[in-house]
This record gives C-alpha cells, sequence and structure tokens, in this order.
C-alpha cells in the first residue's frame, strides 16, 4: 500500500484546509484527528472527482461527520458563511477542501468574521497558509 501524500495546512487549532483530496486521504485526516470532512466544491466541478454521496461514504467508513457547503470561485454568499460558523460551533476538529484550498480558507476567514475574530490574526494566519483574504476582509 503505499504512502498517501497531501498537504493540508492548519488556519487554527480547529481547522485545516487543503485542495481537492486524494483517494485514501479521509482515513489519514480522520487518523490525524480530524473529526468533520467539509467539501467547498460543486459537486460536479471537474471530471472524475468524487461525488458528495461517495465522499460521505468514505467519511463515514473513516469515522468523520461529511458536510458539504459547495460554492464556485468568486461566488460565495453570507448564507455560505453562516453554515461554516455553525459548524465551526460544535468545536469539533474540521478540515475543509475545494479545487486548490483557497475557498475554503475564505470560507473559514468569513465565519470567524461573523464569529467576532480578530481580522489582523486572521490575515495573518492566512498569509501563512499562502492564502490571500483580503477580500472577505473587506465584505465582512
Amino acid at each position: 500500500m503505499s504512502e498517501i501524500t497531501m498537504e493540508f495546512k492548519m488556519l487554527d487549532q480547529q481547522v485545516s484546509v487543503s485542495e481537492e483530496l486524494p483517494p485514501g486521504a479521509i482515513q489519514a485526516l480522520a487518523g490525524a484527528g480530524v473529526e468533520l470532512l467539509v467539501c467547498n466544491r460543486p459537486e460536479h466541478e471537474s471530471e472524475n472527482l468524487p461525488t458528495f454521496a461517495e465522499l460521505e461514504d468514505a467519511a463515514r467508513e473513516a469515522g468523520l461527520e461529511f458536510a458539504a457547503i459547495p460554492f464556485s470561485r468568486g461566488q460565495m454568499q453570507p448564507t455560505h458563511s453562516e453554515a461554516f460558523a455553525e459548524l465551526l460551533k460544535n468545536g469539533k476538529r474540521i478540515h475543509a477542501f475545494c479545487r486548490t484550498g483557497n475557498r475554503s480558507c475564505n470560507l473559514w476567514a468569513a465565519a470567524r468574521c461573523l464569529q467576532g475574530s480578530d481580522k489582523r490574526a486572521l490575515q495573518a494566519a492566512a498569509q501563512k497558509a499562502g492564502y490571500d483574504i483580503s477580500g472577505v476582509l473587506v465584505t465582512y
């Protein structure tokens, strides 16, 4: 069995993000303490990607909960950030992903803004992970 190689980036103590997950990565995330997997890409964004049902099945097999809060690039709405903020309230360790991780990072930042987090701290965490959330910070 080959080793799973994936890079996930911690944004804070509760949330990590990554690009699209390679096969087998969900089990590795469970082993790293993740409790809830959140997909932020539309279901049929590109060919050969697992469906939400397949992702949910894989998550359950690994002992994780699964949620989909999908949106296309540049199309994040308040309902998306409100839904993610609700997930954050449960205190569970969350891993969110999309094609590159950028949408997931921006969603995290918007949800944390709704919760009253310090915008400078959010910006610093996002920059450290290699993401630009400046548009979110202006909006929220």
